[in-house]
């Protein structure tokens, strides 16, 4: 994928796509840190696809979807009569990806015992398969990725230090959706688009109302819960305007509220309390004496968690100003 073909024009999101071309052709290893569901996978395929390797494989492994007893020999392959059921031999991934990328999805659930022959195979570039004692060399550039905190593991002693470092050296944190709250209204577009052309429908409009109840919500499942949501409405869409069960997102706040940090949390209550004052900080009526803080306390955590009217309206703008035009490309030939 291009880094072009990226959607979302937001400063964070900027920030990505400029590390991104900046690592592409270098074949360091690259960390990358973000939530559930905000295209980590992606960002990977836009790394290698950027890179010098982009005519070789991009193999993608996730550690938390194959068993442990398992993963061993998807990384690194088998020989025959290596443990039971072994009846023939097996490359490995890291094998498969030779001279392309290896991706590590879900980084964070890498068995322990299983680091340090990882850790060897990236120092080294070489490693034996199970069963067998004969070395494979390989060129392999490994992105890895993992929506935990890794600096803790390490310090709990559940995800090795040199590892760590190992995977460490290039990091990008991709932003959640809910910081990158100007980018959903292109999202919705694209969403829209690719699956209305998947059903064979035409949709050129989405209501306001529908485009600002999007923006406002968290999206705690970020990108993938985002288009989830708009095939099902493409699905309940009989006509040229989107139908988007909008309600359902009330109740979602239930799973939401789980999924978010104490600062997340703040934010919601300090942004939703300033809209009810009009924005209005200080003075009886205020959001202060409305939070039962002092001016400056709130004024401080405004700006540590990046709270200003500017920012946090400019995405209900952009999505009012696109909710009123008709969306661009989205019939589907007959």
């Amino acid at each position: 994928m291009p880094i072009s073909a990226l959607i979302g024009s937001s400063p964070k999101f900027q920030s990505v796509l400029e590390n991104v071309q900046i690592v592409a052709p270098v074949s360091c290893a690259v960390l990358l840190r973000g939530e559930t569901g905000t295209g980590k996978e992606i960002i990977a395929q836009a790394i290698h696809d950027a890179g010098p390797r982009r005519q070789q494989q991009f193999v993608a492994v996730n550690c938390a979807a194959i068993p442990a007893t398992l993963l061993e020999s998807e990384l690194f392959g088998h020989e025959r009569g290596a443990f039971t059921g072994a009846v023939t031999s097996r490359m490995g991934r890291l094998q498969a990806a030779d001279r392309g990328t290896l991706f590590l999805d879900e980084i964070g659930e890498l068995p322990i015992e299983l680091q340090p022959k990882l850790l060897r195979a990236l120092q080294s570039q070489e490693f034996e398969r199970l069963g067998s004692s004969q070395t494979t060399r390989v060129d392999v550039r490994i992105v890895a990725a993992t929506n935990q905190n890794l600096e803790q593991m390490v310090s709990e002693r559940r995800f090795r230090m040199d590892l760590y470092y190992r995977l460490n050296v290039f990091p990008i944190t991709i932003p959640p959706l809910r910081e990158r709250v100007d980018d959903i209204p292109s999202l919705v577009d694209h969403f829209v688009r690719t699956c209305a052309e998947r059903q064979g429908k035409f949709i050129e409009h989405v209501a306001e109302d529908i485009m600002t109840a999007l923006t406002r919500y968290d999206w705690p499942g970020n990108i993938r819960e985002l288009q989830n949501f708009i095939e099902r409405s493409v699905i309940l869409t009989r006509g040229t305007e989107l139908r988007a069960p909008v309600e359902e997102l009330s109740k979602n706040e239930v799973f939401a509220d789980d999924a978010r940090t104490l600062a997340d949390a703040d934010r919601v209550h300090i942004i939703n309390t300033l809209r009810k004052t009009d924005w209005v900080v200080g003075g009886k009526y205020g959001a202060a004496c409305r939070l039962g803080l002092n001016r400056t306390t709130l004024v401080a955590k405004m700006r540590k968690l990046g709270i200003s009217r500017e920012i946090v309206e400019q995405g209900a703008a952009l999505s009012n100003s696109y909710a009123k035009a008709p969306m661009k490309g989205l019939s589907v030939p007959a």
